[in-house]
């Protein structure tokens, strides 16, 4: 078996409005309604729609026999909902032919699992959750936020019962192995793993439009013959990458519409390929070997690791501050708290604060509201300030609340003690005088016929 596992990673965040630091304490509207919906609407028509009637239209060419998979995050969801729920409908469609796959992921995009198990199972739980509501599956691979991967990552992602991760295929990790064999987990071997093939998903994702790439203009059946030319041993090539790439990224005058619609023809004439979904991969596939990864990877910039988010002091700053207020914003029992929380996450807030301007300043610029990272690093800083604000006030009115509460259950139970007494006291005075005379005379009797009996006096 030869085949290709091609997975597209869909997600939108909610861009933060310029925040002041006079509006600290003052106004507690983080959101860029207009920026969120104008970006999200001029997604939708160039990418999102076209790119899903174009998959959609495949899948009937074909038969069933092509097949891809999709991560799309909790937070471009609710905002298929808000902004284009076309888009939403959309995707139901793709989901209705039973040849797409939905995979599980955080809700918020966001870099929980380097934090903390509880908030990482807390947004997965809820992410699958949206995903059964609107497609009807339950995720059983995964695919964490822009492919991050330790073996303690992985280990946990098992733990939670997942048969199988989605990660970068890194030439640091893979060293002289190929990514295109099935892999599995260092620490526990019972999670399988999909190792992207960069080379073969970056030629479409970032080359295909380069004028100065020798290998210009891409085709189809050019793009074959690489596949073709993979060592017959290789079983699977994993293409990953982000959906942006067919209209937004790659525009359509580029011609990629137009690759995508002729990729599976080609595939299916002119190589021994299929298309498979992550779960069929896993499923019938061997393990070759397992991979070991100490250290978390990515699939960002070159060098496949977490500087493009976590790679200087202001970064690591507004990340530290952010996850310290976890315990605080769960202890105020704030619905709106836990949701602006859930926002703060999302991993591009960090990813704009980046200062890697270099061979990848490019892509770092791309879709980013700010002029430059430290401006991305105040603004956030400001709303996270007044976020706190927010949190201590609640966890200090819910303890009011409880403290509040107590002292109504323990006024309560005085005042029932005290009708108690009362009644108690009641019954004591309605007890007849005689009775108690009688009483206390039959026991003098008692104790003098005692005293006789003691000092052998007859009665």
């Amino acid at each position: 078996m030869r085949t290709i596992c091609l997975y597209f990673q869909v997600h939108q965040p909610f861009r933060f409005r310029r925040y002041r630091f006079f509006d600290i304490g003052n106004d507690h509207y983080y959101y860029d309604d207009y920026s969120n919906e104008s970006i999200l609407q001029k997604v939708a028509q160039k990418c999102y729609l076209p790119t899903n009637e174009l998959i959609l239209k495949l899948i009937e060419k074909h038969k069933g026999r092509f097949k891809i998979a999709y991560s799309i995050s909790g937070i471009a969801m609710d905002q298929f909902r808000l902004y284009a729920p076309e888009v939403l409908e959309s995707f139901k469609k793709l989901a209705d032919t039973g040849k797409v796959e939905f995979l599980s992921e955080t809700y918020a995009h966001s870099l929980s699992s380097l934090k903390g198990r509880e908030e990482f199972e807390r947004q997965v739980k809820a992410h699958d959750q949206l995903i059964k509501k609107h497609f009807g599956q339950e995720p059983k691979v995964f695919r964490n936020t822009e492919l991050v991967y330790s073996d303690a990552i992985g280990a946990m992602v098992a733990d939670m019962g997942f048969k199988a991760m989605l990660t970068e295929g890194a030439k640091h990790v893979l060293g002289w192995k190929s990514p295109n064999y099935l892999y599995c987990n260092a620490i526990n071997p019972k999670l399988k793993l999909l190792l992207k093939n960069f080379k073969l998903s970056d030629d479409i994702a970032f080359r295909f439009s380069n004028k100065e790439w020798p290998e210009y203009p891409l085709t189809a059946d050019k793009y074959v013959d690489w596949l073709n030319q993979t060592p017959e041993n290789e079983e699977v090539i994993n293409l990953f990458m982000d959906y942006e790439t067919f209209g937004e990224h790659q525009w359509k005058e580029t011609g990629i519409f137009d690759f995508l619609e002729a990729l599976p023809g080609s595939v299916f004439s002119n190589s021994p390929f299929t298309f498979s979904t992550p779960s069929e991969v896993a499923r019938k596939l061997q393990v070759v070997s397992a991979v070991h990864v100490p250290h978390p990877i990515s699939w960002a910039d070159e060098e496949r690791d977490l500087t493009a988010w976590l790679g200087n002091e202001m970064q690591h700053e507004a990340f530290d501050k952010l996850y310290s207020l976890e315990g605080k914003v769960y202890e105020s029992d704030d619905e709106g708290i836990k949701q602006d929380y859930v926002y703060l996450q999302v991993s591009d807030h960090f990813y704009y604060m980046s200062t890697k301007f270099f061979s990848d300043g490019e892509v770092h610029s791309y879709f980013n509201p700010y002029d430059t990272p430290y401006d991305a690093f105040i603004n956030f800083m400001n709303v996270l300030s007044d976020f706190e604000i927010r949190v201590n006030a609640a966890v200090r009115s819910n303890m009011d609340n409880n403290v509040a509460r107590l002292s109504k259950i323990i006024r309560e139970k005085d005042e029932q003690l005290e009708k108690l007494e009362k009644r108690l006291a009641t019954k004591k005075s309605s007890v007849p005088k005689q009775t108690v005379t009688i009483k206390k005379s039959t026991a003098t009797k008692q104790t003098a016929s005692v005293k006789k009996r003691s000092t052998g006096k007859k009665s």
